[in-house]
């Protein structure tokens, strides 16, 4: 059930917009690694045609910005970051979360509210968690999708990146199983045929996100 909004309880830096959106907000650097154990196979090891390397390939180097005015842009972080603001208490590094989230969805036809839903499940919003599989981040990505349609080069531990990548292998899934969003979760977490990972989902999903 989602939270309310209550602009005399909660305060927010404003925004300003300078050549996109842009905040000041003063930086706190508080990174502490914690192992975690989010998903017991995240995004297990794919099949994929050349083809679909090269499409997803081709997702992960490509940026846009997912907000259509500034009015919505600021409506949507304003609640978001209420209902994360507990488990990120860094103001910089829950707008960056939220940003990309919301840029990464849109970008691949993903309702940012599932993205946020599948990182609560994954990671409680730990950018640095790393689980007994060796899965990393935010949306517990595993090391080999790098190889697959990424870079050697690229930390999934940074935000935007994980985010990127997660979205990315989401969407992929999502297409290969033609919409059902069932299977595609759980293709993602690598149980695919069970129902507990996504239904999971989905109840933080229905609960905490809409």
């Amino acid at each position: 059930m989602p939270l309310s909004f209550n602009s005399s309880v909660f305060s927010f830096p404003s925004f300003h917009w300078i050549g996109g959106l842009t905040t000041h907000f003063s930086l706190v650097l508080a990174c502490i690694l914690i192992l975690t154990s989010g998903s017991t196979q995240a995004n297990a090891l794919p099949k994929l045609t050349a083809e679909e390397r090269s499409q997803l390939a081709a997702q992960i180097a490509n940026e846009g910005n997912g907000f259509e005015d500034r009015f919505d842009a600021e409506v949507w972080l304003l609640d978001m970051s209420q209902r994360i603001q507990r488990r990120v208490k860094d103001n910089k590094k829950r707008l960056l979360i939220l940003k990309t989230v919301h840029r990464e969805a849109k970008r691949h036809n993903l309702q940012p509210e599932l993205v946020l839903a599948v990182i609560e499940t994954e990671s409680n919003f730990d950018s640095w968690a790393l689980s007994v599989a060796n899965a990393r981040g935010l949306m517990q990505v595993m090391g080999f999708w790098k190889k697959e349609i990424g870079s050697e080069g690229d930390s999934l531990f940074d935000i935007e990146t994980n985010i990127r990548y997660g979205t990315t292998i989401l969407k992929h899934y999502l297409d290969r199983e033609k919409g059902d969003l069932v299977r595609a979760l759980a293709r993602y977490n690598g149980s695919l045929g069970k129902r507990k990972y996504p239904e999971k989902v989905m109840r933080k999903w229905d609960r905490n996100w809409r």
